[in-house]
């Protein structure tokens, strides 16, 4: 009986492996939950302009933002509908022309009778600047119009985003029947949730690296290669990880003064100390023998 007790096991064993599965259950379904957020995002569909069954239909998706471009693009697909077109949809009647919003780099020609296919557009955005990230934010205006024939026709467009590294909120509005978005763009929560356990684990580590130098230089432990090693590695590999952030971010931008500079400067500080000082416990050690 006795040492069926002494092997059950008990509630202080318990409670600590109890608390790490719920701690991780609620991880993956906070990770679950941001990543559904961040989808039904991405899968939002924004809608302007006529429903007239005689009209221009344009479906534009943001493919990809460059902060440090300043310009996103912009893949449109046209598709003229009722009489406005032939072979459902695939080529106009008549030669067709959208005009564009002035931060869009020229208007869309169409000729009659011709196959109308994709087309990437540059799009110039405004706000920033990029040394802002990961909080930086921007602004787009689009804007679309069509004639045909020389008679202004309607048009209805849908806007989506498939840039996955920022998110977006539109405003969307019909202007005398030309399609107006205005869109701001914003890095999304994923990249600003590892932009920041970036910086966290910057700190973190620099932090490491200043104990064990305190450690080695307090106690005068001389040059202890393998802590040595590791400083060194870490002072490296910290710019490696640096530039794993997600857009690429520019030196210099916010990350680098609230985190990345100063733990470089930390560990680069606390390497030499330890080179100096157990360099002088080296050399004491060696005159005393």
């Amino acid at each position: 009986m006795s040492d069926t007790r002494r092997h059950r096991p008990s509630r202080a064993r318990l409670f600590p492996a109890v608390l790490a599965c719920v701690l991780i259950g609620a991880a993956i379904a906070l990770g679950a939950w941001l990543q559904f957020g961040e989808r039904q995002a991405l899968d939002t569909v924004y809608s302007a302009g006529s429903s007239a069954p005689d009209r221009v239909d344009v479906d534009a998706s943001i493919q990809r933002v460059d902060a440090a471009g300043r310009e996103l693009i912009l893949r449109v697909l046209v598709t003229p509908r009722g009489e406005l077109a032939e072979a459902g949809g695939v080529s106009p009647t008549e030669d067709l022309t959208l005009q564009t919003s002035t931060s869009t780099r020229g208007d869309l020609s169409f000729t009659a009778h011709s196959r109308i296919a994709t087309m990437d557009l540059p799009v110039t955005v405004t706000g920033g600047p990029i040394t802002d990230y990961p909080f930086d934010s921007y602004d787009a205006a689009i804007e679309f119009s069509a004639t045909q024939g020389g008679e202004k026709v309607p048009v209805h467009m849908t806007l989506t985003n498939s840039d996955a590294l920022f998110s977006a909120t539109v405003d969307a509005s019909d202007d005398h029947g030309t399609a107006v978005f205005d869109v701001g763009l914003g890095r999304s929560t994923s990249v600003l949730v590892f932009a920041v356990f970036m910086m966290v684990a910057m700190w973190a580590l620099a932090a490491s690296v200043l104990t064990g130098a305190w450690f080695l230089v307090t106690r005068r432990k001389g040059l202890t290669w393998p802590a040595l090693g590791w400083m060194a590695a870490t002072l490296f590999a910290l710019a490696a990880f640096r530039n794993t952030a997600p857009g690429t971010p520019p030196i210099g931008c916010l990350m680098d003064y609230l985190a990345f500079l100063w733990a470089e400067t930390v560990i680069a500080f606390c390497l030499v100390t330890v080179v100096v000082t157990g360099f002088k416990a080296e050399r004491r050690a060696a005159s005393t023998d």
